[in-house]
Parts: structure tokens; C-alpha cells; sequence
């Protein structure tokens, strides 16, 4: 009982924090405020156990109810709260705070039920070492279970039908301590019925409940929605375009994704001595991979997304296999889906192209993608006379941002030219260009027709006027022990979300 109880409990605060993290950004600071929050409101509940005095058996099952529906909803009902109300974090820190003292009233009240059993100092042993074991079977079950294979929302709900079930079985187990107290008891089991059946009806529709949350979410039709291991994945159709949304953020527009794209490779390609063997990190959607296969020299790609279910979408879905032109089939490309950290660390592989298109560093997670450690093992790829292109987020909506990235580069013995391109789904974006030796800028293009690039718009590329030019105050290097590029973005982009 205090296993489920404690394993439903660590559930219901990764959950909160997670769908915090999903729909607000900014994964360290969420979680760290949602657990901090919920470990104090333990604490009230934990100190309000004082004041039950009588009929602990039938407070306990109750207490587990309210945990249950309170907790099981906890996830769906965030979802819907963000998409139709403008009091969202009100919202989150509410249901944190109850679930948080419903959860800490439990082991307490619980405690006094079972020590006319058991003596004191065995009780005390015995629960808290199974409360701890609880724990680390929420931990290892959210992360490798429940996420992976029910996603968020049917995740929290499992938990809080468990929850409904130690109610239920506690009406039979545990010891009422008069005739008042076991109709009571009685009455309790049907409530926990009750719950159980209802949670169950939440679980059957949770489907339809995360689509009506994502419908008012994210702008036109959800044409697919998909939870991975990793993170969300929908795709829209809206204004005859189709978009990608990752975790809630826009990847691309199919209505512009291609001056992003052209202005991504084409540089790095034309400043490359050889273009026989790319790698690119990142892109799995397969945007980057469809423009360096306008390149004839090119003999093998090898594409690094640790994503697999978002290179599978990109192979398989119809709209978006029409979009990258079925660039993920072609037999030069070797789809690895592994960690890119990793992978550049240990790879012998010698590249005469890198393309990092990864996501903006919102997180630690994705940060250590930008950091000198990373582009010193990328560094250790190129062939002679290669060259890496970085994806680098906004130079006029996030400036510190960008300037980090060069920096970072820079910081690792290469050669970089900042460069951006103006995508209507973006605004202005940047990218840098990179190589262990001075090099001039690109003039060559590929024979393939462009919808964007010719030879003026490749020059104008790197002529970066006065408001994207460097910060006066110095910009730090993003490490590894730092990660000062996250802190840059969150605050940056902060600013322009609150407009």
C-alpha cells in the first residue's frame, strides 16, 4: 500500500513539472518550481495530520480519493486549463499545492492506523524504506514506462486509478475503531467504486481530452499527434501549410520551411573543399538532407537525430515525405538515431560537412548540443578543409543568444562567419559557418534550381547590418559547466513572449 502510494505520488509531481515544462518552456526552472512547491505542501500535509483525531481509517481512504482524482486529472486538466484560460500558472501551482498536501497527509495518518500493530520503531523502518522504494519505482516507471507508452495524460490518470484502488482495498483492510466508523468505511468503498469507475472513463477518453487540449493549442487542424520517448510531436495543417511542432514549439511551415533550409546547407556546402561525405545532427525531419542532395559530389549522409519517431514520420507520412521529397529513401543516407553527443564523440567518421540543425537551447538538455565541448568533438570530424554550419537562432529577437554560439565556436579554435536569412514564420534567423582555417565567403551553388538562393541573396547572406552586429558587453562561452547559452535564451525570449 505505501509503495503504490508513494509510486502515484512521484508520478503526479513529473507529471505536473513535465506538462509545465511542455507547454511554458524553460524545463530546469518548471521543474525545480513544481518540485520545490509540491515538497513544501508535503510538509502542510504532513503537519495537518495533526488534527485528525478520530476515524482515520475512513479519512485515510478519503484522503486517497481526493489524491486519486485530484492526481489522475492533474495532467489532462493542466492541458485543457492552458488552452482555455489566460490564469494558467494560478492554475498549475493550485493543483500542485492539493495534490501536495493530499499526498502528505497520507503516510501520516496511515502511521497511526498500523502502530497499535506494529511496534513504533519497526512501523517507522518498514514505511519509510518502502515510501523511498516508491520512489524509485515512480522515477524508473514515468521515465521508461509510463511517458514512453501512455504518454502524460493516461499516465497520471493509471496512477490515480492505483491511488483509487489502495482506497478501495483499505475500506477492507484496514481496522475501523468502532461500528460508526465501519459504516462509514462501507460508504467510503462505494465512493472509491466510484472514483475507480471514473478515472477508468477519463483513462478511455484522455485520447480525445489532450486532442480538444492541443486543438485549442495550436493553430489550424492536428493531423497527427504523437508522444515519443523524448517529446511531443504534432503536425497542422493551417492555411494549406503544414507545420511541425515539437514540445509545443514551431520547427517549421511547410509555406517557408525552404529559405531556412537553402540558406542552412547551401553556404556550408559551397565553402566545403570536398562534399563527398556529410553529417548532419539534428534534421530529422529530413528538410536539411533533401537540399544536400542537390549536390552531385555527395557519396553518404549520415543523419544523427535521437528522435526515432521523428525520422519515421519523416520517411512515412505522406505530406511530409512529399515536403522533403522523400529524402530520408534515398540509399546515400544512413539514419543514426542516437544521442549526437555521443555519437560525435565516439564516431571515427571523417566529415567534409557537418550540419547542426538542432533545436534552440531551451534546455540543458539541447544546450550541451551548443557547448565548447560539443564543437570540439564536432571540430574532431572534419576532414581537411571541412566546414560545420550551426543553426543559431535569432540575431535580432535573441542577440546574446546568437552571439554565444559564434563565440563558442570560436572558442574552440575555429573560424566562423555569422551569416542570417529572413524566414516569415521566424523573422530574421541566424546560422554560422565554421572551418579550422580562415576562409573566404561562399560563392558556389548547387546545379539544382533553388526557390531562394542565387548568388546576390548568398552574398547578402553575410552582410549583417548594424542591429545583428555584436553586443558591446561581453558575451560568454557556453560550457558544459555553465550552459550560460540556456540562461541567454530563456531571458531573451522571455522578453519578446510577454509583448
Amino acid at each position: 500500500m505505501v509503495l503504490v502510494i508513494a509510486t502515484a505520488g512521484l508520478v503526479y509531481e513529473l507529471s505536473i513539472a513535465a506538462v509545465a515544462s511542455y507547454l511554458l518552456g524553460d524545463s530546469v526552472r518548471r521543474f525545480s518550481l513544481v518540485i520545490g512547491a509540491y515538497l513544501s505542501a508535503l510538509g502542510v500535509g504532513a503537519y495537518l495530520s495533526r488534527y485528525v483525531e478520530s476515524r482515520l481509517a475512513a479519512t485515510f481512504v478519503d484522503v486517497e480519493l481526493a489524491a486519486a482524482v485530484s492526481g489522475g486529472l492533474s495532467a489532462p486538466g493542466l492541458m485543457l486549463a492552458f488552452g482555455f484560460t489566460r490564469a494558467f500558472e494560478l492554475i498549475l501551482y493550485g493543483v500542485v499545492a492539493v495534490i501536495g498536501v493530499l499526498v502528505g497527509l497520507e503516510l501520516p495518518i496511515l502511521l497511526r492506523i498500523l502502530e497499535l500493530r506494529v511496534e513504533f520503531k519497526e512501523l517507522v523502518a518498514r514505511a519509510l524504506s518502502v515510501d523511498y522504494a516508491g520512489a524509485l519505482v515512480g522515477s524508473l516507471s514515468f521515465s521508461l514506462f509510463l511517458v514512453p507508452h501512455l504518454g502524460l495524460t493516461r499516465g497520471s490518470i493509471a496512477c490515480g486509478i492505483l491511488n483509487a484502488l489502495v482506497g478501495l482495498s483499505a475500506t477492507w483492510l484496514l481496522p475501523a475503531e468502532n461500528a460508526t466508523e465501519a459504516r462509514a468505511l462501507v460508504r467510503a468503498r462505494r465512493r472509491a467504486l466510484a472514483v475507480t469507475v471514473l478515472l477508468a472513463l477519463a483513462f478511455a477518453l484522455s485520447g480525445r481530452v489532450t486532442e480538444l487540449a492541443e486543438a485549442a493549442i495550436y493553430p489550424g487542424r492536428i493531423v497527427v499527434a504523437r508522444q515519443s520517448p523524448y517529446q511531443r510531436i504534432v503536425v497542422t495543417e493551417h492555411d494549406h501549410a503544414f507545420e511541425l511542432f515539437l514540445n509545443g514549439n514551431l520547427q517549421y511551415s511547410s509555406r517557408d520551411e525552404y529559405r531556412y533550409h537553402e540558406a542552412l546547407v547551401h553556404p556550408a556546402m559551397g565553402a566545403a573543399v570536398a562534399r563527398r561525405n556529410v553529417v548532419v545532427g539534428g534534421g530529422g525531419d529530413g528538410l536539411a538532407v533533401r537540399e544536400l542532395e542537390k549536390w552531385p559530389e555527395v557519396a553518404s549522409i549520415t543523419l544523427v537525430d535521437l528522435d526515432r519517431e521523428v525520422t519515421t514520420l519523416a520517411a512515412s507520412y505522406p505530406p511530409l515525405v512529399a515536403l522533403n521529397e522523400g529524402s530520408l529513401s534515398d540509399p546515400r543516407v544512413h539514419v543514426q538515431n542516437e544521442d549526437a553527443m555521443r555519437w560525435f564523440t565516439e564516431t571515427t567518421h571523417a566529415a567534409d560537412v557537418v550540419v547542426l540543425d538542432f533545436p534552440d537551447p531551451s534546455t540543458y538538455s539541447v544546450g550541451k548540443l551548443y557547448s565548447t565541448a560539443f564543437y570540439a568533438s564536432v571540430a574532431r570530424t572534419l576532414a581537411p578543409g571541412g566546414v560545420v554550419v550551426v543553426q543559431a537562432s535569432s540575431p535580432f529577437l535573441a542577440k546574446n543568444t546568437f552571439w554565444c554560439i559564434i563565440r563558442t565556436l570560436e572558442a574552440t579554435g575555429l573560424y566562423v562567419r555569422p551569416y542570417h536569412v529572413f524566414v516569415p514564420s521566424f523573422g530574421v534567423w541566424g546560422f554560422a559557418l565554421a572551418k579550422k582555417e580562415p576562409f573566404p565567403l561562399p560563392t558556389r551553388l548547387p546545379p539544382a534550381p533553388l526557390r531562394y538562393l542565387d548568388r546576390p541573396a548568398l552574398a547578402a547572406l553575410f552582410r549583417l547590418p548594424e542591429d545583428l552586429r555584436a553586443p558591446g558587453e561581453r558575451v560568454a562561452v557556453n560550457g558544459l559547466d555553465n550552459q550560460a547559452l540556456v540562461g541567454y535564451y530563456e531571458d531573451e525570449w522571455a522578453r519578446w513572449d510577454q509583448r
